[in-house]
């Protein structure tokens, strides 16, 4: 029950200002979501890229409501790509974006946010890099796959996100496991009904498995998005049985969430990206990746605690 509560503050203007004056919040949150600014974040996509590790880079921004601040998102990626383009990084550094944030909600939202994220993909090819469209709410879903099926006509290397939780997805991963696409997949993290998604953690994990299985025999590049050890260990296992070349698969996993194991992989020889995201609406994503999955609500409160 704590979701509601917890999307209840992320709109409460009166919580963020209680929550954003802590000092020790920052603190956290610096942890987690490392910059503000395109000059902050550049120190760390170097200090990540120097240490063998590739990135995944999400501009933070939420409840979209006009047709401008779809614009000013959209501008907000095209500064980024403008300014990684003189560290000739390639697809070591990529994109992430959520088509919400482009104004897939609006009215007309689905011509919108295909509008709007295009001039993104492109300016990431001209720097040698791609992007790879965030997986939210089963809501949203048929439209982000039409706008990554149009994209890849002219941009085959767009990636798009697929969530185990979700019934529909061993059906789509089967259609995706085609030559050329480069598929994420992640367990899910937002609050879906019985009626569309498994609400069991072990339901969850199997589904994972054989949904990982199927990408892997398949043709197209998985990407494992997964913090879980077991997890991991599973996907090793199965890239080995599929014959697939370390290049030829990556894990994924969040900026400050065991960067031990980001290095040890990477040290492995495997294809090892952080999903970083930066932005100064900082505010509104940490509060709703609480909502999407309260249980990480006792992973930051140990850390406020630690850092107190």
């Amino acid at each position: 029950m704590l979701g509601p509560v917890i999307l209840a503050a992320s709109r409460s203007d009166r919580m963020r200002r209680l929550i954003s004056a802590a000092p020790v919040t920052k603190q956290v949150v610096d942890r987690f979501i490392p910059g503000e600014t395109v000059d902050e974040i550049l120190p760390i996509v170097r200090e990540l890229t120097d240490n063998g590790l590739e990135l995944t880079m999400d501009v933070v921004g939420e409840d979209i409501t006009t047709p401008e601040q779809a614009e000013a998102a959209r501008d907000a990626y095209l500064e980024l790509i403008d300014r990684l383009k003189p560290l000739e990084l390639g697809p070591r550094a990529e994109m992430s974006v959520k088509l919400s944030m482009f104004g897939q909600a609006l009215p007309g939202g689905h011509e919108l946010a295909l509008a709007n994220v295009r001039p993104v993909v492109e300016a990431a090819a001209e720097i040698g890099t791609t992007v790879t469209l965030d997986a939210e709410d089963h809501t949203t879903l048929d439209s982000m796959f039409a706008i990554h099926e149009e994209l890849r006509k002219d941009f085959p290397g767009t990636g798009c996100v697929i969530q185990a939780y979700l019934f529909r997805t061993e059906e789509d991963a089967r259609r995706l496991a085609a030559a050329g696409s480069r598929v994420r997949l992640v367990k899910g993290a937002y609050k879906e009904p019985a009626e569309v998604a498994y609400q069991q953690k072990h339901e969850i994990d199997k589904a994972y498995v054989r949904i990982l299985r199927t990408l892997m025999e398949g043709e197209g590049y998985p990407m494992i998005g997964s913090h879980d050890p077991r997890l991991i260990a599973i996907a090793q296992e199965l890239a080995r049985t599929a014959g697939r070349k370390l290049d030829e698969y990556e894990f994924q996993m969040l900026y400050g969430i065991r960067g031990d194991e980001h290095v040890r992989l990477a040290a492995e020889g495997h294809r090892m990206r952080v999903y970083t995201a930066y932005g100064t609406d900082w505010y509104g994503y940490f509060m709703r990746r609480l909502a999407e999955k309260p249980a990480n609500l006792r992973f930051f409160a140990r850390s406020m605690i630690s850092r107190g």
